[in-house]
């Protein structure tokens, strides 16, 4: 069986040319439903009728990796739960990834000049949650050395990315990104926090990196597993992967692992106002726990 990342780099370079599927492979409504369903059970990934296509297009590819004919030999091997490597591939294949630097810039402009203000002086404690690559994470280190002070935000400050997917969370460790995913980040800050590499990519600065820690997480874990509460909370373009019960649930257990008069950063799409949490908005994207 190829590695983990032999199977899943199919889905890391959106640029790569696609991978014909194998010749004669089967799908049929009963195997992909029953996908679909491991997926559910394991991570609250919900994948809808309109997003059918995207999710049999990926898991055709990583049969293809692996070597499998149809959709039923995949559903078979994630039903076993034995193939570790596959399991993991399937997981990192259905999230979507899609992630840059400064994304969704008017939650970040609500982070630095509100939420940025009201935390505490001291031991401050960030988590980006399915962070994938990294983008965020480094975004909001960046954002924090502006507003706070690099010598401060240095001293004070640990920012923890997680994802399900250990190739986003290698990725992220790396550091290293094209040019194409700094497009929205202010030049200033490029100029200032990452180096160029010799083949025109960069490499976030060690400063910032060295803030910046990543572990792997399912967001499904009950309860989150940390020690210590967060004062500040990303959970941006992850919601809408999960279903109506699974999207309080999580934002629920965040709830739990967070600070009082802490804050919750959301995307701007994804609102919290129909699941009856104990989140109060402040504004489109951003909410804070009681104090």
């Amino acid at each position: 069986m190829p590695a983990l990342r032999d199977i899943a780099a199919v889905t890391l370079q959106p640029s790569s040319p696609p991978i014909a599927p194998a010749s004669g492979f089967v799908v049929t409504e009963r195997d992909f439903q029953r996908v679909c369903g491991w997926l559910r059970q394991q991570c609250g990934m919900d994948y809808r009728d309109n997003k059918r296509d995207l999710l049999e297009h990926r898991m055709r590819r990583i049969c293809e990796r692996a070597n499998l004919g149809s959709m039923q030999e995949l559903a078979e091997r994630l039903e076993q739960g034995s193939d570790t490597a596959l399991s993991l591939a399937v997981l990192h294949g259905a999230s979507t990834n899609h992630t840059y630097f400064y994304r969704e810039p008017q939650v970040l402009t609500v982070f630095a000049q509100t939420v940025l203000p009201a935390l505490p002086r001291g031991e401050l404690r960030i988590w980006s949650a399915a962070a994938s690559s990294g983008d965020e994470a480094y975004t909001v280190a960046m954002i924090a050395a502006e507003v706070l002070g690099l010598d401060v935000a240095r001293a004070s400050l640990s920012i923890l990315g997680t994802d399900i997917s250990p190739v986003m969370i290698d990725a992220a460790e790396q550091a290293i990104y094209p040019a194409s995913r700094l497009n929205s980040l202010p030049p200033a800050l490029r100029e200032r926090y990452l180096e160029r590499l010799g083949d025109g990519s960069y490499r976030v600065g060690g400063t910032l990196r060295a803030m910046c820690t990543f572990r792997r997480l399912n967001l499904k874990a009950r309860p989150l597993p940390f020690q210590r509460s967060f004062h500040v909370v990303f959970c941006r373009n992850v919601l809408y992967y999960f279903d109506r019960a699974q999207q309080r649930a999580t934002v629920e257990a965040i709830y739990d692992v967070t600070e009082p008069g802490g804050w919750l950063l959301t995307s701007v799409t994804e609102p919290l106002r129909d699941l009856d949490t104990r989140w109060v908005q402040v504004q489109g994207g951003v909410y804070r726990k009681a104090q």
